[in-house]
């Protein structure tokens, strides 16, 4: 799952698209000044998300999020719902 565009809103949202053609928006105000994502208060500095050769989001200085978290948030399905192999038990355990 990689993010393909991103789109910095008010308070801490982003408009997001997929490369599955998933899109939607995902709330990060619950982070905003908590630490590293201090970083965020700073003027300007949310809206300056891009997007690493990976699909992951990213802000100056190392701060990313992981793609399949946020998919995970913006479409409020489950980690087994998207890598159903994680469900399935071990053969060899």
């Amino acid at each position: 799952m990689k993010i393909t565009q991103a789109k910095a809103l008010a308070a801490y949202r982003l408009h997001l698209c997929f490369d599955n053609g998933a899109e939607g928006e995902v709330d990060l105000s619950a982070y905003a000044g908590q630490g590293v994502f201090s970083a965020w208060l700073e003027p300007g500095f949310f809206a300056r998300a891009s997007i690493t050769p990976e699909g992951a989001l990213a802000w100056p200085g190392n701060l990313d999020l992981c793609p399949d978290a946020l998919y995970i948030q913006m479409t409020g399905k489950t980690a087994g719902d998207i890598f159903p192999k994680i469900s399935q038990p071990l053969a060899h355990a």
